[in-house]
């Protein structure tokens, strides 16, 4: 089934009730929003009838269920202290046949815990939801307590979500119906070969196929991003998501290089790679040798790549800094932070490490991270130079990801054509609409 629309809600589309739900085969169009507006859709794809799965535990009608909600300080006795219980009944539920009682002996606060209570005032019955799939359930057996963990069936459904970007890629990933945690992740699967902050264009497109999750046909949450597209500036990247958790090009090179383009989340770029520009401290013209992104005070530093640290301090210039030296004479320089750097001098880091803190220390306008990249002591602009890629696909793997890569770039194409349909019939309704 194809399912075409604009969501109103973050990747909630697939809920319907049985009066309004879509058929199957049949395609379905909505207006288009406004042009100053992110575009985006959502498709649903290999969609299954949803079977609705019983719980193993429900509550016993003849309880009575009251619910408490764990407070700042609070344990399983304090809990049972307001309700009337004493510390042997609290020494019972705790010591329940079974293996998951010791989950209550961390509660954290704002959950809840829903207490069953007999004709007599006796705690019958504890169930304690410990995530959205597991719940944990103490039950009064022959006047012995006894414990298990209920895990429910999640539902995994594909679901493919594409957007243009008209402002900037943050407000394109919302309207396509992606969380945060999605977008976030649609960066990272990209960023060694696009810089976020600085290569970014409006026209830009993306189409990714992830998981949308249900448990008892009731939306959960999101999954794995199984693939993606992003045609930056006309350049189409695409990733494909293989078992062993890694992306993958379509031909199976890893998506991973030996360096980030960006070693910073970033707010905005205020100054790119250039040769010469004037210091906006000094106001002198002189080499810029690197790209400053301008970032809040304590933004995250992290390192490009694998490495040693050769510097980690403090000077008149570059305020608290640090130098990595890296294989093949690569040698980057973060400078700037806002406190000493978060790794010593001799240290040994892993590409994504965080290093440092964004700040405005030394010869510094304001809070930003200044970064170099340098190949054999010669400045090479971090946003071009080529990188070493990481390890392809496992040969033994090849043909398997081959016949996935296959059906995912299918689902790709799919996704294209959508939003290319769309596109069409907005602008053939704006022709019919003008004078």
């Amino acid at each position: 089934m194809l399912l075409l629309f604009f969501p109103s809600e973050k990747a909630t589309a697939s809920r319907q009730n049985s009066e309004n739900a879509l058929q199957i085969g049949k395609r379905y169009q909505v207006a288009v929003p406004q042009e100053s507006q992110e575009l985006a859709v959502i498709n649903v794809i290999n969609k299954k009838p949803v079977i609705a799965k019983q719980d193993k535990f429900s509550e016993d009608e003849n309880l009575t269920w009251k619910t408490a909600k764990v407070k700042s300080g609070d344990s399983l006795a304090k809990i049972f202290k307001r309700f009337g219980y004493n510390a042997r009944t609290t020494y019972d539920v705790i010591s329940a046949k079974g293996k998951y009682s010791k989950l209550l002996k961390k509660l954290d606060v704002g959950d809840k815990l829903r207490l069953g209570i007999d004709t007599t005032g006796k705690l019958a019955a504890l169930s304690y939801p410990l995530s959205k799939t597991e719940t944990l359930h103490i039950s009064l057996v022959d006047d012995k307590y006894q414990s298990n963990k209920e895990t429910k069936t999640v539902e995994t459904r594909e679901t493919i979500a594409h957007g243009v970007i008209k402002s900037n890629f943050w407000n394109a990933g919302i309207a396509a119906g992606l969380d945060d945690g999605q977008i976030i992740n649609l960066a990272n699967i990209f960023g060694w070969d696009i810089d976020f902050a600085l290569d970014i264009r409006t026209g830009d497109s993306f189409h990714v196929v992830f998981e949308n999750q249900y448990i008892n046909g009731e939306f959960i949450g999101t999954g794995k991003i199984l693939a993606a597209e992003f045609i930056n500036q006309d350049d189409p990247f695409q990733a494909i998501r293989f078992t062993d958790g890694e992306y993958y090009s379509p031909d199976g090179k890893s998506m991973r290089k030996a360096f980030l383009r960006a070693p910073v989340n970033f707010k905005y770029i205020s100054s790119s790679f250039k040769r010469n520009r004037r210091h906006p401290v000094t106001k002198r013209l002189q080499s810029h040798n690197g790209i400053d992104y301008a970032a809040k005070r304590g933004t995250p530093v992290v390192a490009a790549g694998n490495g040693k640290v050769t510097h980690a301090t403090f000077s008149k210039y570059n305020g608290n800094y640090v130098f990595i030296q890296h294989g093949n004479g690569i040698v980057t320089k973060y400078l700037h932070f806002y406190k000493r750097p978060a790794v010593k001098k001799g240290q040994r880091v892993k590409q994504g490490q965080v290093i440092g803190y964004v700040g405005s220390t030394g010869l510094a306008a304001g809070s930003h991270l200044h970064y170099e990249f340098l190949l054999n002591g010669v400045h090479r602009n971090p946003r071009t130079v080529k990188l070493p890629d990481a390890k392809p696909i496992n040969k033994k793997f090849k043909s398997a990801f081959a016949k996935l890569s296959k059906q995912r770039l299918v689902d790709l194409a799919g996704s294209r054509q959508a939003l290319f349909t769309m596109l069409y019939s907005n602008e053939q309704a704006r022709n019919t609409q003008a004078p």
